[in-house]
């Protein structure tokens, strides 16, 4: 009796490890969310602007400490690009975040049941 006690509580233990590293990847996956969020707002003023601008408008790219004169369409081009990829990310975590809450919410129930298990067998021992 006092060993299928004992087995219970370990994997007790073990589903809460796991849900708590599920939990570290939830909030790790909602903070890059997050931030591409955040990149995507930025890139998107940038594209904003650069469609008020006139054909033949200056256009400058910082690269490391220089200013690079680069053409209007080039940079819209580049811009365009940007935004897609981060929208593609975006899409990527918001799966993967939905996923993970899945996963948790599994394991959550998966622990209610154990710790029923764990009380009932040490309601049996007492």
């Amino acid at each position: 009796m006092g060993s299928a006690f004992k087995s219970m509580q370990d994997k007790l233990a073990v589903e809460s490890n796991d849900f708590q590293a599920l939990q570290k990847d939830l909030n790790r996956s909602m903070s890059n969310r997050q931030q591409f969020v955040q990149q995507y707002n930025e890139n998107d003023m940038v594209f904003k602007e650069l469609e008020k601008l006139e054909e033949d408008a200056n256009v400058f790219k910082l690269i490391g400490p220089v200013l690079i004169k680069q053409d209007l369409v080039e940079a819209k081009s580049n811009v365009g690009k940007r935004l897609e990829f981060i929208t593609n990310e975006t899409e990527r975590l918001d799966k993967m975040v939905k996923s993970l809450e899945n996963k948790q919410e599994t394991k959550h129930r998966e622990i209610t049941e154990l710790q029923k298990k764990v009380q009932a067998l040490a309601a049996q021992q007492a």
